[in-house]
């Protein structure tokens, strides 16, 4: 029995993250996509688990090969999703969701209409703001380039199908339990 995927996107800062990991923690039998990346293992990570660490050699075979719905370079690290891994987590009975940007979100959609894309919001730009100078890890050239990506993404959100504003996570997570209906 196929089920569902459910593509999820929002500015960096947004909080889509802690709103997923909550909503998981609630619905474990919804399973969160593994992407691929070309950046180094970090201390804890596990193949298979947090990524799907490729050589930049074998990203490159999988792009050359139409293996990914979508793909992106962030900081010189390819980042990308496999189609067949998505299909078969659908074809196993899985519930998927996927994390990734607005406009790898459109390609999927492109690739497989049935997808349900949701657009995490900040409840306004300031707050946004505020958010990533809150989490003290990027310096003001990064922080001045995440705000100007966020009127693409904001662009892109109106032709997802649905749109949360992250007020508090709690609320957050309420609002996408209204959208999934597990």
């Amino acid at each position: 029995m196929n089920k569902k995927l459910y593509v999820i996107s929002g500015s960096s800062g947004v909080g889509k993250g802690t709103v997923i990991k909550e909503f998981l923690k609630k619905h474990p039998d919804f399973k969160l996509s593994i992407s691929c990346t070309t950046r180094q293992k970090r201390a804890g990570e596990e193949h298979g688990v947090n990524y799907f660490y490729l050589t930049k050699d074998e990203f490159d075979s999988c792009i050359k090969n139409n293996e990914f719905l979508e793909w992106a370079e962030f900081s010189g690290n390819h980042y990308g999703t496999k189609k067949d891994f998505v299909e078969k987590c659908l074809k196993n009975g899985e519930n998927l969701i996927l994390e990734i940007d607005t406009k790898g979100a459109l390609n999927v959609k492109s690739l497989m209409p049935d997808a349900v894309l949701i657009f995490i919001a900040p409840p306004s730009i300031e707050e946004l703001e505020a958010r990533l100078r809150g989490r003290h890890t990027e310096d003001e050239e990064a922080i001045q380039k995440r705000l100007a990506s966020i009127k693409a993404e904001i662009k892109n959100s109106e032709k997802f199908d649905y749109k949360i504003i992250n007020d508090t996570v709690e609320n957050a997570v309420k609002s996408l339990e209204k959208i999934i209906n597990p």
